[in-house]
């Protein structure tokens, strides 16, 4: 058997159990060698969960703190909002004990906390360490009762007084700047951003595609959508070195500019998968026993607030029906659009889909039927269309009888038939 691998993210061994790896049929990927290798299927681990949550955890960083507290700002934004009220009152509290230990050591020192009837203390009513974080407290935040204040008599505590206001002016610019901040972020928008809980491979336009469906359930837009996708999956190079996630791009339209999207309606995301394609060798039989993830991204700016959002997802191999389209959602009504977002994660199979990989299907390997599929959509448009009228009551065919001067001003004297079909909005 040769040498055993201690560390499957080592190099291996030898020359030739580079060889046997390089010639093997891994379970994760799509495989060169004549031989497989019977091994019990593991599931993989998502690498981006469906909400778009990376499944990563970092260990063994070091100067991990050091790191953080040098980026204090985007530490602030990041934590908790339970953490960033803690640092928001120990901030303010800290600051007014420490200027007010300052003031107490100032009247300690100038001795006006002993009964004094002729001495001018460094700062009025200020007898106890009480009084001077009270004192510390209203200068900070210029609440300004009155009762205490500072005098000529200390230089110093005048300068400390000048130095607190400016210190409290820099503390309230970085909490506002920093709540503002977090307020703002715009990872609350991804709620409203949906991918489909399925992937599809059908053919379109004679070709064979990946598709992924998108939806903004809000009114407001998507400045500059944008959509980019890649494929994860393990590899063994050449020279024998395991990739463990090697992160393959997808093309979903970036030469041609179909990436840029409008996002109003649900839109389908298309990958054609060419020879360009990671996925050009697979099959139906090679995706059933595949080992991959699929990581979709939807990128754009908040309307409300001009930041960039980014909503995540991901698709493994077993989560991708071959064979299969998205039911539509939107309809065309008499004066607007309509969508069902009650079918938006929902396929239905499509018949004489190729089971053949696509270079199988270019190549001439599998031959076509030359019968139409069905058009599912039109069958839901068509429904649907029945059941308006149902509600309104009031069939299409009886709309010429009720204008019957319609005639007399058309001269060709025949009805506009109706609009044939309703179509889904995709790319």
């Amino acid at each position: 058997m040769g040498s055993v691998r201690t560390n499957r993210y080592s190099i291996v061994s030898s020359e030739e159990d580079g060889m046997k790896l390089a010639t093997m049929a891994v379970s994760n990927g799509f495989g060169n060698g004549k031989s497989k290798v019977h091994t019990r299927q593991q599931c993989r681990s998502r690498f981006v969960k469906k909400d778009g949550h990376c499944n990563v955890q970092f260990i063994n960083v070091g100067e991990k703190r050091q790191r953080y507290l040098a980026d204090i700002f985007t530490t602030c934004v990041d934590i908790r909002w339970r953490w960033m009220l803690v640092i928001f009152c120990l901030t303010f509290v800290l600051s007014w004990l420490f200027f007010g230990c300052v003031f107490w050591l100032i009247a300690l020192l100038h001795g006006d906390l002993e009964d004094q009837e002729n001495s001018k203390p460094c700062v009025s009513q200020v007898s106890s360490f009480t009084a001077a974080f009270l004192f510390s407290i209203e200068t900070q935040t210029t609440i300004g009762y009155g009762f205490r204040c500072v005098t000529d008599e200390c230089p110093i505590a005048v300068f400390m007084v000048v130095f607190q206001s400016i210190v409290g002016c820099i503390i309230d610019a970085f909490i506002i700047g920093a709540v503002m901040a977090k307020m703002a972020k715009p990872k609350k928008r991804n709620e409203t951003l949906v991918f489909s809980h399925n992937a599809v491979v059908a053919m379109r336009d004679g070709k064979l595609c990946l598709m992924w469906r998108v939806g903004n359930l809000r009114k407001s837009h998507l400045v500059e959508a944008h959509v980019r996708a890649q494929l994860l999956k393990s590899r063994i190079t050449s020279e024998g070195e395991y990739i463990p996630l090697d992160q393959i791009d997808i093309n979903v339209g970036f030469d041609s500019g179909i990436d840029r999207i409008f996002l109003v309606s649900p839109i389908t995301i298309v990958h054609e998968i060419d020879e360009d394609s990671p996925l050009y060798d697979l099959s139906k039989q090679d995706m059933d026993n595949a080992d991959f993830e699929i990581v979709v991204i939807l990128e754009g700016m908040v309307e409300a607030t001009a930041m960039t959002t980014q909503c995540r997802s991901s698709y493994l191999a077993n989560e991708i029906l071959w064979g299969h389209r998205y039911e539509p959602v939107l309809f065309e009504e008499k004066n607007y659009y309509k969508v069902d977002y009650s079918r938006f994660h929902k396929t239905y199979e499509v018949p004489n889909t190729p089971i053949c990989s696509a270079r199988d299907l270019a190549e001439k390997k599998y031959i076509l039927s030359n019968a139409n599929s069905f058009c599912y959509e039109n069958e839901v448009a068509l429904t649907s269309k029945e059941e308006d009228e149902i509600d309104t009551g009031v069939p299409e065919s009886m709309s010429t009888d009720t204008h019957p001067d319609m005639d007399h001003h058309n001269q060709a004297g025949v009805p506009l038939e109706p609009r044939p079909l309703r179509r889904e909005s995709e790319i």
